[in-house]
């Protein structure tokens, strides 16, 4: 199926690295124009030259995210450059790990920083050009707002309000025709999972014990088929596909794991 997203501007915040850069080079392979935001200088260089190399004009804007200065220089530095924008995808941030018993508010609030406060700045510093392209947003959000994890009140509490930003948003941008919709992750595959495995004893039993609580094939979530269900949302061929939290997970979340 042909999306329909040659030429469109989308800006992918941590699209350098795991589901971002999934992403990313899903978006290039429809023949959009991604626009990787983040901090990390070295590997969006790294993935933007890559895709220029294959003929794809894609770019990066380095950015502090935290930075509210930072996130609205971005989104004009992008709009400037390009004249248009037709879509955001709000996927950076880290499961920190900030939990009750052993955290402090300090570590809480910039845990919310870091995971969703961002997320409100992308999406208000987009709205004057999505309100004139009539583009999309999709945040990128996780199964612990509704499974929980232990230890990881922060971030639970920003998928949480990611969750909730979103239905909150679609309802808001109806008028605009903006539509604002949700792909939930569970168990996937990314370089930093892969790392945080590597680091526990017994790494190759804890994966499999993992992926045989996954329903669908006992098996990891791939970044590629968690950036293809996001391409779909960000296009014109979910048109009437508004405040939807869509879970791209093997049935993790929902499906008894008894199975």
């Amino acid at each position: 199926m042909d999306l329909g997203l040659k030429d469109k501007v989308i800006i992918v915040t941590g699209g350098s690295k795991g589901i971002g850069l999934g992403i990313v080079n899903c978006l290039a392979d429809e023949g959009a124009l991604p626009v990787i935001v983040s901090r990390d200088q070295k590997s969006m260089e790294t993935v933007v030259n890559a895709l220029i190399a294959r003929g794809i004009k894609a770019s990066y804007v380095h950015a502090e995210l935290t930075d509210a200065e930072a996130c609205i220089a971005a989104v004009n530095h992008t709009f400037d450059h390009y004249g248009r924008i037709d879509g955001l995808v709000n996927n950076a941030g880290i499961n920190d790990g900030v939990g009750l018993e052993k955290g402090n508010h300090q570590d809480f609030m910039r845990s919310i920083q870091r995971n969703l406060t961002h997320y409100y700045l992308m999406a208000q510093a987009c709205l004057p050009y999505l309100k004139k392209s009539k583009g999309s947003i999709v945040n990128i959000g996780s199964k612990v707002a509704e499974t929980g994890q232990g230890n990881t009140s922060g971030y639970a509490a920003a998928n949480g309000g990611r969750n909730a930003l979103t239905r909150e948003w679609a309802v808001e941008l109806l008028k605009y025709s903006i539509r604002v919709n949700a792909v939930i992750v569970a168990e996937c595959f990314t370089p930093l999972y892969e790392k945080w495995i590597a680091s526990l004893p017994n790494s190759e039993e804890k994966l499999k014990s993992i992926e045989a609580k996954i329903p669908l094939e006992q098996r990891m979530t791939t970044a590629a088929e968690i950036a293809h269900t996001v391409a779909f949302l960000i296009s014109d061929k979910s048109s009437h596909t508004t405040g939807q939290l869509c879970y791209v997970d093997g049935g993790y979340t929902h499906l008894d794991r008894a199975l």
